[in-house]
């Protein structure tokens, strides 16, 4: 069977969300903010927030561990829209084009609960989803099979009988997509949204042009 579903990730491929965008105003020196990223709020961390432990939790133990950092971990989450630099473009035509060949959409993303009503309540292009999977709501994160286990129910919700293998994920982590291919799906590993489109394409996903 022909994959006829996509489903997409959304920070790192249809929302432009990048830590840099703020934190190069509070720390200007590459090396040192590089260091604060990848030693203070790390991914590791942020994903215990898209998993469902509250902001205020996470950042507290956070200043615990790192008591001369609080000023710079309190902004993470407290300026956190300065981080997010708008919906990418040509993203959001990939989706149109999809939409207006009547292939059904769906959301799957890493996201804490208390930060997606920003994203939704600003991109319209998020209402376009025939439903989405937040992480922060269901208290599971990529790559846990149990998260693609709760999308494949919602997909088969809105399309009873819904194959794994009519369905195409996209994600710009790699293990994202590799864990979505183990769930039985496609996973494509998004590098540019031209890549993308052509194994969409290669796929077989009718775009009606």
């Amino acid at each position: 069977m022909k994959p006829r579903v996509v489903v997409f990730d959304f920070g790192g491929v249809l929302i432009d969300w990048n830590p840099d965008y703020l934190y190069r105003q509070l720390i200007p020196d590459a090396n040192e903010r590089r260091r604060f990223l990848t030693e203070v709020c790390t991914m590791d961390w942020v994903v215990r927030q898209d998993g469902g432990q509250s902001i205020a939790t996470g950042t507290e133990e956070l200043i615990a561990r790192f008591p001369h950092e609080a000023e710079r971990i309190r902004a993470f989450y407290g300026r956190w829209h300065e981080m997010i630099g708008g919906v990418f473009a040509e993203a959001e035509a990939l989706v149109g084009k999809l939409e207006a060949a009547g292939v059904p959409l769906f959301g799957l993303t890493n996201w804490s609960d208390e930060t997606f009503p920003y994203a939704w309540e600003r991109f319209d292009v998020l209402r376009r989803f025939r439903d989405i999977v937040v992480s922060g709501r269901v208290k599971l994160v990529k790559p846990d099979p149990r998260i693609y286990a709760e999308m494949f129910e919602r997909i088969g919700r809105h399309l009873p009988g819904i194959a794994p293998s009519e369905i195409v994920f996209i994600d710009d982590n790699a293990n994202n997509a590799h864990a979505a291919a183990r769930a039985g799906w496609h996973g494509i590993h998004h590098t540019s949204v031209a890549a993308t489109e052509a194994r969409l394409r290669e796929l077989g996903i009718a775009f009606g042009d």
